[in-house]
């Protein structure tokens, strides 16, 4: 048994958003999804539409030069699906169509000016396809607007779009915080008791710059944002903080950009605000959004089950292994070991995580093995690989580090150690140690596999080979394998 191979196709989307002009170009791998290059122009299409109704005239210029160049790279990349989508901005402003027509005109792009409702939609698919578990609500937050819509329900409900971002905010006044929570208050009452959850999943680049101040501040071992989650609470202090500070303080921020800094202070009140009107215990800080919708739609609907964490560890293990059969019959061959392993994160996730390992035990094939436990621990920790949160990135990078001969440690044991508990960390641990039996026994040969077995009965693990194969199969190299791994199960070992 073999994984299933999907033709790798390019994908480009093209956001003309109200603060910034950007092109992702991705590569899909079946259901695993690559970003292969991302630029973008902080154009600020939308400074000027509270004011005037229309586009930015600076913002315009910016926009049109960015545009001509991501049509010419557009024409030499050739992807297989081109996607352009404008949002807020063009959508309300009187010039709107012409600068679609000009758009066209110019560089041969055809502009999809999004509906708000469309928008929030597309926002929400987004989501729940980096993370299929959210639940509750997804908010993203732009330059002129924020969009908000219930993800997780049996049957999709048409979000909102709101005047709620830093161009619609801004005041001719001036920054006043107080004056400011006031109008998000009120600009909130009127949906808050249809939106009150205690989830949110915050997208846009200001909440993505508020998570990695909180980063910093609390010294958080793993600078990744997607699905980096917070309590409200400790939402709430970050937002205030950020509120308060001055703009030089903000220029100073680790992780906020000069351009960043002057709508960083709007993004963080209208959290605050959303916090304390939809009464949020938690907030997830999503990477994936508007773009991401749009790609996922295009899927084939025979790859929109496949978790994104078995399919993007299938597709980065693929490139590096050498036997594209070994992943699943690894983990059809330690099916018993893995019912056996401490409880990590539940019934129904363990079993994943346990066969994202399997796709992820031949990732170290093609590495240098003197640097092959540093290297796959590193590749398997930070991954763009969505569909798991920070605790589970640990849990298979602790997995692999075992696999590959590493120690209880780790190459980084405070992060692992503040991410997992230590029950999980014996879990990890011991996955690691039967994919190292696994693949050690076969010589990494799914034929050779099936002339052995792993069972857990009575206290005890039991290795065994088909008749004939006991000499090949069961030399001291496995014994030692099958020993380690008895051992970090609490079992006594039968051979």
């Amino acid at each position: 048994m073999t994984e299933p191979y999907a033709a790798p196709r390019e994908a480009a989307v093209i956001d003309i958003g109200s603060n910034s002009v950007r092109m992702v170009l991705y590569r899909l791998e079946g259901r695993a999804i690559w970003t292969v290059f991302n630029e973008k122009v902080q154009a600020g299409l939308g400074r000027d539409l509270p004011a005037t109704r229309r586009l930015s005239e600076p913002g315009v210029a910016l926009a049109m030069t960015a545009l001509r160049r991501f049509a010419a790279v557009l024409e030499g990349v050739r992807p297989a699906y081109v996607f352009v989508a404008a949002t807020a901005a063009v959508r309300e402003a009187e010039d709107g169509p012409s600068f679609c027509d000009r758009v066209a005109a110019e560089t041969g792009l055809k502009v999809r000016v999004l509906t708000g409702e469309e928008e929030a939609s597309y926002a929400a698919l987004g989501v729940t396809a980096g993370d299929p578990r959210a639940r509750g609500l997804a908010a993203d937050m732009g330059g002129s607007s924020l969009e908000l819509i219930r993800i997780g329900l049996d049957r999709p409900e048409p979000g909102v779009t709101l005047p709620l971002g830093p161009f619609s905010l801004a005041d001719p006044k001036g920054f006043d915080a107080e004056r400011l929570k006031s109008t998000i208050a009120a600009r909130l009452k009127p949906v808050a008791k249809r939106f009150a959850t205690p989830e949110l999943h915050a997208v846009g680049g200001g909440w993505r710059s508020l998570a990695q101040v909180h980063m910093e501040i609390s010294g958080y071992p793993l600078r990744i944002v997607h699905q980096y989650a917070m309590t409200a609470k400790d939402a709430r202090d970050v937002a205030r903080f950020v509120a308060q500070q001055s703009r030089a303080s903000l220029d100073r921020l680790p992780g906020v950009s000069k351009r960043r800094a002057e709508t960083l202070p709007y993004a963080a009140l209208v959290l605050d605000g959303l916090i304390e009107a939809l009464a949020l215990e938690t907030v997830v800080f999503s990477a994936w959004g508007l773009r991401e919708g749009l790609l996922y739609e295009t899927l084939d609907r025979d790859e929109l089950p496949v978790d994104p964490l078995i399919a993007g560890c299938a597709a980065l293990g693929g490139r590096q292994g050498i036997s594209p059969g070994l992943p699943a019959a690894l983990q059809a061959w330690l099916a018993d070991v893995v019912e056996a392993l401490p409880v990590s994160f539940g019934p129904e996730r363990d079993p994943v995580l346990a066969a994202a390992a399997c796709r992820l035990a031949d990732l170290g094939a093609r590495l240098h093995p003197d640097h092959r436990v540093d290297l796959v621990f590193d590749q398997v920790l930070r991954a763009p690989i969505p569909g798991q949160t920070h605790a589970e990135r640990a849990w298979l990078a602790a997995a692999l580090n075992a696999r590959y001969g590493g120690g209880g440690s780790t190459p980084v044991p405070d992060l692992i150690e503040r991410l997992l508990p230590e029950d999980a960390r014996l879990a990890a641990r011991a996955m690691g140690l039967a994919l190292r039996l696994g693949c050690d026994l076969s010589g990494r040969s799914p034929q050779l596999l099936a002339n052995a077995s792993v069972t857990v009965r009575d206290g005890a693990l039991r290795l065994a080979a088909t008749p004939g194969y006991a000499d090949v199969l069961l030399g001291e190299q496995t014994k030692r394998r099958a020993k380690a791994l008895a051992e970090a199960l609490g079992l006594k070992l039968e051979i």
